[in-house]
């Protein structure tokens, strides 16, 4: 049984009532003053906290979906890099490999034809280049199925989740799918096909999208994997001036920082409650493998105050108050950026660091990139 079915959770928590039950029937026997007795309720207490936290732990996943599988939650999966590589070769890592379909919701979409409403698309991005994988979900607009647009591209968005966040949240928590329809329908975003991913593609590690010296290369996988396979599986744009990167907390920080290094292959960003440096701690390791210059590489005010700067437009969205020094550390930010970049940003007076603060966001932020978005006439 998978980690995320309801029979998992469903027997959990049928296991922590009988144990709870069990702790209050045996509980009296436990009364005496002796050693045995003391021994007895410490293990029926840590019994009882510990079936009673599993139950939680599964809500938890359930609903923000960090880990997806049993092999994602050990660790012992095929997301790693050194399994991937064995698994890939060249001849196959053009071609996004799709392993499933998903309803999409929203517009009053459910239920309607792909030419209505669209398509979503599960499936596994392979990368040719660095033996790296990672599964997400690509969503097809309307227009991509209809007879009048058979021989026209779309644009391209690139769309990152936190981490460890599961891509399946773009979907089921945030909805991209369903806010890019509504913008469709009330005609504030053209059509443009969205890719959803995770931002990191060597899982269980957090890479932070940095090419670690001996490690993941999972800049590369993102700025010449990715692009390589979505344009090989699907009628979108070649122009990068169509092509854009989007994404909340970690995966903000990653399409900030792709953009601003690879300006040739994603001019436009948008980050929502994005940091401003690499985290490092025990998911991510040693980055930067002990180096100085790439640890300032990657901190983009650092990167700001190194002209020349890189010809990006950039959104900054998020809140003034409720989400730590965010607030303090966009306005360093927006105070070095210097042309050619061009930095817009989106503050609400206050909100989390969560998908609340996200789904309200959304809109904004999606219409904004769309304008940004340009397709070369008659392609």
């Amino acid at each position: 049984m998978g980690l995320t079915s309801h029979k998992v959770l469903a027997l959990t928590v049928l296991f922590a009532v009988l144990v709870t039950a069990g702790t209050i029937r045996i509980w009296p026997r436990f009364a005496r003053p002796t050693w045995t007795a003391v021994l007895g309720r410490i293990g029926t207490i840590m019994a009882t906290q510990l079936t009673l936290l599993a139950v939680i732990g599964l809500l938890a996943n359930n609903y923000f979906a960090f880990y997806s599988s049993w092999d994602d939650l050990l660790g012992s999966g095929d997301d790693g890099p050194v399994e991937i590589r064995t698994k890939l070769d060249a001849g196959h890592g053009d071609r996004v490999e799709p392993l499933g379909r998903v309803p999409v919701k929203g517009g009053g979409a459910v239920g309607r034809e792909p030419g209505q409403a669209g398509e979503i698309q599960q499936v596994r991005i392979p990368g040719a280049t660095t033996g790296l994988s990672t599964e997400g979900y690509v969503y097809l607009p309307p227009q991509y199925f209809r007879p009048e647009y058979a021989h026209r591209t779309f644009p391209v968005v690139i769309v990152t989740t936190g981490f460890p966040g599961d891509a399946r949240n773009l979907v089921t928590r945030l909805n991209y799918p369903g806010a890019a329809l509504r913008l469709l329908q009330s005609g504030r975003m053209q059509p443009t096909v969205l890719v959803m991913m995770r931002p990191s593609p060597a899982m269980p590690a957090d890479t932070e999208c940095e090419d670690v010296p001996g490690g993941p290369q999972s800049d590369r996988y993102f700025t010449e994997d990715v692009p390589r396979a979505v344009r090989g599986s699907y009628r979108v744009s070649a122009d990068p001036q169509a092509w854009g990167l989007m994404g909340n907390s970690t995966g903000g920080y990653c399409s900030l920082k792709l953009a601003m290094r690879h300006p040739d292959v994603f001019p436009t960003a948008v980050s929502l409650s994005g940091y401003y440096r690499a985290a490092e701690d025990a998911t991510t390791g040693d980055l930067f493998r002990g180096s100085a210059q790439r640890r300032d590489d990657a901190d983009l005010i650092r990167r700001l105050n190194r002209p020349p700067h890189p010809k990006v437009a950039v959104l900054l969205a998020g809140t003034r108050e409720g989400d730590g020094d965010y607030r303090r550390q966009t306005e360093e930010f927006v105070a070095a950026a210097r042309a050619p970049m061009k930095v817009s940003f989106s503050m609400l007076k206050s909100g989390g660091h969560n998908f609340q603060t996200w789904e309200r966001l959304l809109p904004s932020s999606l219409e904004w990139l769309s304008q940004q978005l340009k397709v070369p006439a008659g392609t």
